[in-house]
């Protein structure tokens, strides 16, 4: 009898395509939302534009 170990129930899980989706978009929505914060970090009041004072 062939055991199946932790890691290969968990790959198998992740196959499955409604988890993969899922998974993916989490993964995606983190992303965007740490881009959103660092471009917010900068702030867009404190650009370096040479013609800001024009």
């Amino acid at each position: 009898m062939k055991r199946v170990t932790t890691t290969q129930r968990i790959r198998q899980w992740l196959a499955r395509p409604t988890v993969s989706f899922i998974a993916r978009t989490v993964l995606y929505l983190l992303i965007m939302l740490l881009l959103v914060y660092l471009y917010s970090y900068r702030g867009i009041s404190n650009s370096h534009f040479i013609y800001n004072e024009f």
